[in-house]
């Protein structure tokens, strides 16, 4: 495939920002994290980096889906890629028919979800193209909770979706963050109360996150701190999250 030249650099940047955690991990994207680590770290955006970004098949669909239904040319503009891992006004624009279809089309079988019905309704339920609908509608994980052994599905859900935080202390390329973890109570799944985790903004010398300072609000992806967060990012994304929750939760009571 041959790669057209770069309009813009954030969109680009951001995606690998927050693909890069599950990529090191090995659950998407092609077998070269540390090419999107490096990249990340030197700032540097070009056709190379476009062309991993458009190896991440869980991803990009849901990128080209946004851009598409908002008239965006460009799937690494930089609004879309926020849209996707954040949220923002452009989720609204995506049909719900279209979201059904791209779902049952791109995923088929591969979900929690079992026939078109079933996505139909997941999609009514909660309408938005975000990263987090992927992890907690259409991810196959959510129907293991129910096992009998839930806390392997637990914590790869709870890893898996993009959540905010409050930078603690930071030291070197480690840092502590106070965030909410999920909870499972057998019925349903909750945010807990705030607690503390460690998490990483760097590797081997190469930085991932910006340079950071006890009160930062930060986005995480897996123990990763992917992005800063304004207030209004923020609460954003714990709307996107509660709502998706409460869609996540009725889809369990009614199974």
């Amino acid at each position: 495939m041959t790669v057209g030249p770069v309009v813009g650099t954030e969109g680009v940047q951001r995606f690998a920002r927050f693909a890069f955690p599950p990529n090191e991990l090995g659950y998407c994207g092609p077998d070269d994290a540390r090419a999107v680590l490096e990249y990340t770290a030197a700032g540097v955006t070009d056709p190379g980096l476009v062309e991993i970004a458009r190896a991440f098949h869980g991803a990009w669909p849901y990128l080209e889906l946004i851009a598409h239904s908002n008239g965006i040319a460009d799937p690494l503009d930089d609004r879309v890629v926020h849209a996707y891992w954040l949220g923002n006004d452009l989720l609204d624009t995506v049909p719900a028919s279209s979201l059904a279809r791209h779902v049952a089309e791109r995923f088929g079988g591969r979900t929690t979800l079992d026939g078109r019905d079933a996505i139909d309704d997941a999609v009514a339920a909660m309408p938005a193209p975000h990263h987090n609908f992927h992890v907690l509608s259409v991810y196959p994980w959510v129907g293991l909770l129910r096992s009998g052994m839930p806390e392997e599905p637990l914590r790869i859900l709870d890893q898996c979706r993009i959540r905010w935080g409050t930078v603690v202390t930071v030291e070197g390329l480690d840092a502590i963050v106070e965030t909410r973890r999920l909870e499972w109570d057998g019925v349903r799944l909750e945010l807990g109360q705030p607690g503390v985790e460690a998490v990483r903004v760097g590797q081997d010398g190469y930085r991932l996150a910006p340079v950071l300072q006890p009160g930062d609000l930060v986005a995480l992806h897996w123990d990763w701190i992917c992005d800063l967060l304004d207030r209004g990012a923020a609460r954003r994304l714990e709307r996107l999250t509660t709502s998706q929750l409460a869609a996540t939760n009725r889809s369990l009571l009614a199974a």
